[in-house]
């Protein structure tokens, strides 16, 4: 190609086209090659990591945390009664967290000791790390239309530590919102929801309580009996709150652009850590956190075993 330009007028008009061709011609026969070599290095490399899934599953894998169990109990449970699972984030702003739930700006759920603010941006709005897994509820009725009939797994955040509390926790709640919804209804799902979930016969009972977003408003209680360290569900002559539930306040509805006269609902809400205690003999809520081997060894599951209603949860 460098003598083409030495030749005369004649002479390119023979070799010119003839060295293109040539040019061509390798270019082809080395692309051709060239994949023949990827494709024998991606098929040695692949007979030389390939992985034998008929293996036997090792002991040392790993186990699934409590935590994780329960949540996917619960949503079996509650998938069974039609509801969908919604997220959202951990970081929420005021709004959301409180403004749209009929808290006023006095509440003690909004002071400091209570609540985990972040620094003040460049206007002075504080975000809050969730206290409760509640403005997932009101993200869904600002953004789907009714009917809504979803639960809400996820982690909650607030100023506590103890036995029985931890900084962050894991909370489910539920939200059905529709046109003929009433407390009988809400009643029914959270009995249904209990006995399935501790896979017997529970006895409970609603009283009446306080909550700004829902009105009116009610906890649950189980009936439950210790003997020695363990706590046995449904039977004896003592009561323990589980949850808090009732119907949606018209407030709620009103600050997500729905109209009270028009819809309405129930909500309800509990802790998967506190039911994973009182269904698995776990004393010390402390102790899910603590990243321990020998606790998760013990009171982990086995992944390979999915939660179902048709085999058994646990």
């Amino acid at each position: 190609m460098r003598t083409l330009g030495q030749m005369s007028v004649e002479q390119k008009k023979v070799m010119g086209p003839a060295l293109n061709s040539l040019k061509n011609e390798l270019a082809a026969l080395v692309e051709t090659r060239k994949t023949v070599l990827e494709g024998a290095a991606l098929n040695a490399a692949l007979a030389s990591e390939t992985l034998d899934m008929s293996l036997p599953v090792r002991a040392d894998t790993g186990t699934l945390h409590p935590v994780m169990q329960v949540m996917e109990e619960m949503a079996v449970i509650f998938a069974d009664q039609g509801f969908a699972v919604a997220e959202g984030p951990d970081i929420e702003d005021d709004f959301h967290n409180f403004t749209a739930l009929n808290f006023p700006p006095g509440h003690p759920a909004r002071d400091m000791h209570d609540t985990f603010f972040l620094k003040p941006d460049e206007n002075g709005d504080k975000m809050v790390l969730r206290t409760h897994t509640s403005p997932v509820q009101i993200r869904t009725m600002m953004s789907q239309k009714p009917p809504i009939r979803i639960i809400i797994p996820g982690r909650t955040y607030r100023c506590d530590s103890d036995q029985t509390h931890t900084p962050m926790f894991h909370q489910v709640e539920g939200l059905v919102i529709d046109k003929a919804t009433h407390m009988g209804h809400l009643k029914g799902c959270l009995m249904d929801f209990m006995s399935a979930f501790f896979e017997t016969d529970v006895d409970v009972r609603f009283r009446p309580h306080h909550f700004p977003f829902t009105e009116p408003s009610a906890e649950m209680d189980v009936r439950y009996e210790r003997v020695g360290d363990e706590i046995r569900i449904g039977q004896g002559d003592k009561w323990m709150e589980i949850l808090g539930c009732g119907m949606v306040h018209p407030n709620v509805l009103k600050n997500c652009g729905l109209d009270p006269d028009e819809y309405q609902g129930f909500a309800f809400g509990m802790g998967v850590d506190r039911l994973a205690m009182l269904k698995y003999g776990m004393p010390d809520l402390r102790d899910m956190f603590a990243g321990d081997g020998r606790w998760l060894s013990h009171y982990g599951f086995s992944p390979l075993l999915q939660a179902n209603l048709a085999t058994g949860l646990s």
